[in-house]
């Protein structure tokens, strides 16, 4: 018996899922995720790559494979109820709408889309449609992340004042990410990540980007777009968010939050694949605390089988996709005209459910079966879709 089986995770209906695109994060964390969730399953893959399909597909015993061109027969073949969308960043209109329209579940990467107006056409179709529609912010599901939340919630740190993170990595000028101009740069690819901790952090919405500020570093050899990028977001009652993200440095993601009674620094803060580190200090009193690594991915599609199944709207859903978009899309408007940009008023309608997240991941089968993959990290080994 597997230990899906013994944990009863078998028992009902699977979720029957087409992964649109074979790309390191579909390959390298969420194809290694689905026999974690028990009510998850494969059964499609859709690329313009049919030979890596068929590699990949031996692997995971999936052979039915569609090119992008017959997207649109595997939409009508009820073949499917969902996709995972893992295109790049700009296709995500090109397949999230018509799935919508045509009652497919849709589960996709972040961010949503590059501009507010492409996010806008995406939950249009959501509105009408049938079908959920979910942004896939695997950190909402994960316990380091759910705690410092919890800990905010509380109090213990006071009154909010600052949030501040670094995240870094070195990508190869043969990566796609270097090929595809601002859309596939590190505001879009790795952007999303600290846009999303200060706004669950703060529990707010962004009023301006104060300022963006970007580098370029001949010897990086990347593309027609600032490798290095610096941001000063302004929440409501004077609150700080500040941020560097690179395509051009070591390795680092991290983020602290301070308040007027204490701060929390959080390290690793963004990858999977390693447990989460946390330091609190209150006053003069430091605390260190590890969380156990778990499967983000399994998490994150668990939960959407699960709502999909039992009819339950997701938490990141297409709103909190569109929350960040309008962030970056004020990021590159700020970049590009050298001076603050005020964002258009916005309110946020559902927060994070620690408790729902938590329940989600509890039935997980085995949490220490992950990659020690990060975020967006060049892998030359397997090309990106």
């Amino acid at each position: 018996m597997s230990i899906a089986s013994a944990l009863g995770l078998t028992s009902g209906k699977k979720i029957r899922y087409a992964f649109v695109a074979l790309g390191d994060i579909t390959q390298e964390a969420m194809l290694p995720g689905v026999e974690h969730t028990g009510n998850s399953e494969v059964v499609a893959f859709v690329t313009g790559d049919s030979e890596k399909a068929r590699l990949v597909g031996e692997k995971y015993g999936v052979s039915d494979i569609y090119s992008y061109e017959r997207f649109d027969e595997l939409l009508a073949s009820g073949k499917i109820d969902a996709i995972y969308l893992a295109t790049p960043n700009w296709r995500h209109t090109e397949f999230a709408v018509p799935a919508l329209k045509a009652g497919i579940h849709v589960l996709v990467e972040k961010p949503l889309e590059i501009s507010t107006a492409k996010c806008r056409e995406i939950l249009d179709a959501a509105k009408t449609s049938s079908a959920k529609l979910m942004v896939a912010y695997r950190l909402h599901f994960e316990p380091g992340t759910l705690a410092t939340i919890d800990l905010i919630r509380s109090g213990k740190l006071g009154e909010l004042l600052t949030f501040s993170s670094t995240f870094t990595q070195m990508v190869s000028p043969e990566n796609h990410r270097a090929k595809n101009g601002v859309e596939a740069g590190p505001i879009f690819d790795m952007g999303p990540y600290p846009v999303n901790a200060a706004r669950y952090v703060f529990g707010d919405e962004p009023i301006e980007v104060v300022s963006a500020v970007g580098v370029r570093h001949p010897e990086a050899g990347l593309g027609d777009f600032d490798d290095t990028v610096a941001v000063t977001l302004r929440f409501p009652g004077d609150r700080l968010a500040q941020f560097v993200l690179s395509y051009w440095g070591n390795t680092l993601d991290t983020y602290a939050v301070v308040g007027t009674k204490g701060s929390a620094e959080v390290n690793p803060g963004y990858m999977y694949g390693k447990p989460i580190e946390h330091v609190v200090t209150i006053g003069e009193t430091k605390s260190h605390e590890s969380f156990k690594n778990t499967d983000h991915f399994g998490g994150e599609l668990k939960y959407f089988s699960d709502c999909i199944l039992n009819d339950k709207e997701p938490e990141p859903d297409g709103e909190e996709g569109y929350a960040d978009a309008r962030v970056l899309e004020g990021i590159v408007q700020a970049l590009q005209t050298k001076a603050a940009v005020t964002l258009e008023p916005f309110t946020r309608s559902k927060r994070i459910d620690t408790a729902a997240q938590r329940e989600a991941l509890r039935a997980q089968k085995s949490p220490e079966l992950v990659n020690t993959s990060n975020p967006g990290k060049d892998k030359e080994k397997v090309p990106a879709n």
